[in-house]
């Protein structure tokens, strides 16, 4: 069986506890998908970076990934940020199997939830 990885990317901040909302989507996608490997990576301020996880990933012989933006648009670093530190990485690791997903904040589904959320009483 191919195994495949998961890659949740986001921003990053200074303070430790800003990343708890992330963490626990990977719980949530691990313990529904428990074949499947489910790492975080951040733009900067927190570690690992793309490249870093990307280069874990490898390691462990796991070429088929799927990138997750948790942005909640299509801004400059998803535009400009991302692009390149993808084509770095894809220079470095050419057997990697790499699909790029939207912003999270792009999905429907994920703005009828952020709608239904703000309207619940």
């Amino acid at each position: 069986m191919v195994k495949k990885a998961i890659i949740l990317f986001s921003h990053g901040a200074r303070d430790p506890r800003w990343k708890e909302p992330i963490i626990n989507v990977q719980k949530l996608i691990q313990a529904q998908n428990p074949e499947m490997i489910v790492e975080l990576a951040f733009l900067e301020l927190m570690s690992p970076t793309l490249s870093e996880c990307i280069e874990d990933i490898i390691s462990k012989e796991i070429y088929q990934m799927t990138l997750v933006p948790i942005f909640f648009g299509q801004g400059g670093h998803i535009r400009e940020d991302l692009h390149k530190l993808l084509a770095a990485c894809s220079q470095k690791y050419p057997q990697m199997d790499l699909t790029v997903k939207p912003a999270v904040g792009e999905d429907l589904g994920v703005l009828q939830a952020i709608a239904k959320y703000c309207t619940d009483q």
